[in-house]
């Protein structure tokens, strides 16, 4: 028989496998401008009508009001996926196994990717991380997200605002390359570039 104390922690590993189980197949997405969540309900949560009031005794002296809250500006909508195009101009750059460092030669493609960019600054773009078939789903997600980040931060370094720069991570979903080789695997794993007209 457990006693309370191992009842307890039964309850909180069960709690934390729950939540890091999660949902695999998701991608992350992140934009690199949107504001922190507002602690107030998302509006799609909100409800449209107020609520019916129900009749209150009337008071005697109206007791002042505390100030407002100061607004939070509504997170601006991300771009989703589906808008942003290939661009012949922007590049891939590619990673080492389980590693999210730009690489000396992937650097100057980057370079050259900012070029367009800065050049072309009437455009979004999208950067999406991938990575090679080995690892969980998990953590496959998690290091597309670093290796995308990553390279934003690069083309941020370079003068691309990161306003215009959203980031998704597919992990191992969408491959290249099928083939279960070294060479194969490299192809998978990069940074590949979108965009979109704003």
């Amino acid at each position: 028989m457990l006693t309370r104390g191992s009842q307890s922690f039964v309850v909180a590993l069960l709690m934390a496998a729950v939540i890091l189980a999660g949902c695999a197949k998701r991608p992350a997405t992140t934009q690199a401008s949107a504001p922190a969540p507002s602690p107030s309900a998302p509006a799609a949560q909100r409800p449209s009508t107020p609520p019916a009031s129900t009749p209150s005794a009337p008071s005697v002296s109206p007791q002042p009001s505390a100030p407002a809250a100061p607004s939070v500006p509504a997170p601006t909508a991300r771009p989703s996926p589906k808008e942003f195009v290939a661009v012949s101009d922007l590049n891939d750059i590619h990673f080492d196994f389980d590693k999210y460092d730009i690489r000396p030669g992937d650097a100057k493609v980057l370079d050259t990717n900012a070029q367009w960019m800065k050049a072309n600054p009437g455009h979004l773009i999208l950067i999406e991380g991938h990575c090679d078939e080995r690892g969980t789903n998990e953590y496959n997600l998690a290091l597309g997200e670093r290796r995308a980040k990553s390279t934003m931060n690069y083309l941020v370094s370079q003068g691309v605002q990161a306003s215009r720069i959203t980031i998704i991570s597919y992990g191992e979903e969408r491959p290249v390359c099928g083939d279960k080789n070294e060479a194969c695997w490299g192809k998978n794993r990069r940074a590949h570039f979108l965009a979109k007209p704003r």
